[in-house]
């Protein structure tokens, strides 16, 4: 395990943090222009807050194998009047996953009609700001200011930006030769924002196919990345110096990928799902705060790796792992939530799957454990290895 993680998954330190200097770099100009367009906007427009979110595995020390992706929040100024609704209890959106609307107050000024007819669609009777509509307000506000932050970066690297219906524009970072020592070519998902205080965000559902409800451009998903790196520096502070906790889910990242290699569709994409880094982070969430966090020194590596295995296989048996920041009452002082989201009702990450896929997930889960070894040596040959695909 120790060699997988030094030799496949572990990063250089000295690269990735190049490449998260250079993307700070790069996307802070980006985001300076697009926020100059938008200067005095009045009531009737979308803009640009100004400032940035780093997010994601690359900002909290467990990405593996390659630092050429990285997620950005870009946080979006909203004219008022605009309220969030949680909308887990009356059935919108998927399974799963905490929705949430940004419904217009009652009485909604006659002189915001024109945003409303830009950016809002009705769902039961309101007006809902609309994330498609702000999504293709986002993509074309930052293709129209590449162009002046291109030629202004045009000796550090080269830019452009590609953007696909329904998802969040991605920035592609290619450095000039002698700009930096590493040199990685760099896609940089910008996720737009709405803020919502306490450094909580929503963000844009990705679509779940090409005939998506109506009601699903209403809504909003969370996100709690800010916590989360919050709970993670709070965790290192009560952890052993040399705890083991990340690498523990860094092992366990690569584990599930090697074993995606061997798998036939269409159960090798429910593998993915169901496993996705989000549930493995969330597991190890709340293994951890079961404690004793001593017991996490990297002495015992294997040992708490199997335990987290073994916790993940059991929510994977009962089909129950509740999100951690939502109705979690255990939740140490350093993370703070809103009011709304502390009282929302609780999510089961796993509600959108069903049973004997969540069974057969967990038998290959233990399969996957017991046969780490040959796993390991049999996936990482040549023969297997391929591009990991863009997400």
């Amino acid at each position: 395990l120790e060699s997988f993680h030094a030799r496949q998954l572990r990063l250089s330190p000295h690269v990735l943090g190049h490449s998260k200097a250079h993307v700070g770099r790069v996307v802070a100009e980006l985001v300076r222009a697009a926020k100059a367009q938008g200067l005095q906007p009045g009531p009737l427009a979308l803009s640009l807050r100004g400032d940035f979110v780093c997010i994601g595995s690359a900002y909290e020390q467990h990405k593996v194998r390659s630092p050429d992706y990285f997620d950005i929040l870009v946080p979006l100024r909203l004219p008022p009047h605009l309220e969030p609704q949680p909308r887990c209890a009356d059935g919108l959106g998927p399974c799963g996953a905490f929705v949430c609307g940004l419904r217009a107050r009652a009485g909604w000024p006659r002189r915001y009609r024109p945003f409303a007819e830009g950016f809002c669609v009705e769902l039961q009777g309101r007006s809902h700001l609309s994330s498609a509509l702000v999504l293709r307000w986002f993509q074309g506000h930052l293709q129209r200011c590449l162009g002046a932050v291109r030629y202004r970066l045009q000796e550090r690297c080269r830019i452009s930006l590609s953007a696909c219906p329904g998802r969040p524009p991605t920035l592609h970072i290619l450095p000039c030769s002698d700009y930096v020592c590493c040199h990685i070519s760099m896609a940089v998902r910008l996720i737009p924002a709405i803020p919502l205080g306490d450094a909580v965000y929503l963000t844009a559902l990705l679509p779940e196919g090409p005939q998506a409800p109506l009601a699903s451009e209403a809504l909003w998903g969370l996100n709690a990345s800010r916590q989360e790196q919050r709970l993670l520096s709070w965790l290192k502070e009560q952890t052993p110096a040399s705890s083991c906790h990340l690498k523990c889910l860094q092992i366990l990242k690569g584990l599930r990928d090697l074993r995606g290699q061997g798998l036939e569709e269409p159960f090798c994409s429910q593998w993915g799902r169901v496993l996705s880094s989000y549930v493995l982070k969330t597991a190890l969430f709340s293994l951890l705060l079961q404690g004793p966090l001593e017991a996490w020194d990297e002495r015992f590596l294997e040992e708490r790796l199997e335990d987290l295995v073994l916790y993940l296989r059991d929510c994977l048996r009962k089909q129950v792992l509740m999100h951690f920041f939502l109705g979690n009452t255990s939740l140490p002082e350093a993370v703070t939530l809103p009011r709304f989201l502390k009282e929302a009702a609780p999510v089961n990450l796993l509600a959108a799957f069903d049973g004997p896929t969540l069974d057969l997930v967990a038998f290959q889960l233990i399969n996957t454990w017991i046969q780490a070894p040959h796993v390991i040596r049999m996936y990482s040959s040549p023969r297997y290895l391929r591009p990991a695909p863009t997400p």
